[in-house]
């Protein structure tokens, strides 16, 4: 597999391999996640908001999605990019599960595919309906490459490219974004007075470079921090108060609208 450092690890059925991109997109991606499962059994998983853009590059069988955007009709994906979300969907995979799962930044996003990320709110779009003749390209030299460190080559060499020629985002939403993560309480009028814009102009900008308003952001944030909180062992109301909710019937609310269930239900056991 080269000189790149892999690490193979056993999930209980399910393999992961996993290796560091080119220092140049490390600001945008921790890893490059390969992924394989040996059990070849039909899995169902919710899916939550995050706070990242999820590409996955499928080279097993394809996966049958439910997104916020579909209306309850779920449909198959090969290898695909689902935005931003602030809702809550599932997939189910029809068959034995092998590729490599990329979690993006908003902002890198915004920069490796070249596209609005609004355009891809609530829903997924198919790599080559997205990124074209380099997409069928990449996925075909992927499928051929035996070794995960020569297909993680593949893929830096690929994001390298991207990231010369892809759009940047405004200095003012690259703050606000930063801010936000920081302080989730934040209002727009603050991050607004914070970066000089106005609301207005600042929801725009922000919705086209990161998928989400800076208040919906600030919505999805402060529920991943809360699970973050839960899953790490604290009390809901420990957590509802951490993550910046009112107090945890508020926390309560705000899972059943953005995950579809209870804390509880969501992380069982924590």
């Amino acid at each position: 597999m080269g000189d790149r450092p892999v690490a193979i690890s056993d999930r209980g059925g399910w393999w992961l391999a996993r290796g560091r991109p080119h220092p140049a997109l490390r600001p945008f991606l921790r890893s490059y996640d390969g992924y394989w499962d040996t059990t070849a059994a039909l899995s169902r998983m919710r899916t939550v908001p995050t706070r990242t853009v999820v590409m996955i590059i499928n080279l097993g069988a394809p996966l049958h999605l439910t997104l916020p955007a579909s209306g309850g009709r779920g449909r198959e994906h090969g290898s695909f990019t689902a935005g931003m979300h602030d809702g809550h969907g599932q997939y189910v995979s029809t068959g034995p599960q092998r590729g490599i799962q990329l979690d993006l930044t908003p902002l890198g996003a915004y920069t490796l595919l070249g596209v609005p990320l609004d355009t891809l709110t609530n829903t997924a779009v198919e790599l080559p309906d997205l990124l074209g003749r380099d997409a069928r390209t990449l996925l075909e030299r992927l499928a051929a490459t035996p070794s995960w460190g020569e297909r993680f080559d593949l893929l830096d060499a690929c994001l390298l490219r991207r990231l010369d020629t892809g759009p940047v985002p405004d200095p003012e939403v690259a703050r606000a974004w930063r801010l936000l993560n920081r302080d989730v309480t934040m209002t727009v009028a603050d991050l607004a007075a914070d970066v000089g814009w106005s609301r207005r102009h600042l929801t725009d900008r922000f919705r086209a470079q990161t998928g989400l308003t800076p208040k919906v952001m600030a919505r999805v944030l402060r529920f991943r921090r809360a699970v973050d909180l839960l899953s790490g062992g604290a009390r809901p109301a420990e957590a509802a108060t951490a993550a910046g909710y009112y107090d945890q019937a508020h926390l309560n609310r705000e899972f059943r609208a953005l995950a579809g269930c209870t804390p509880r239900e969501l992380l069982p056991g924590g």
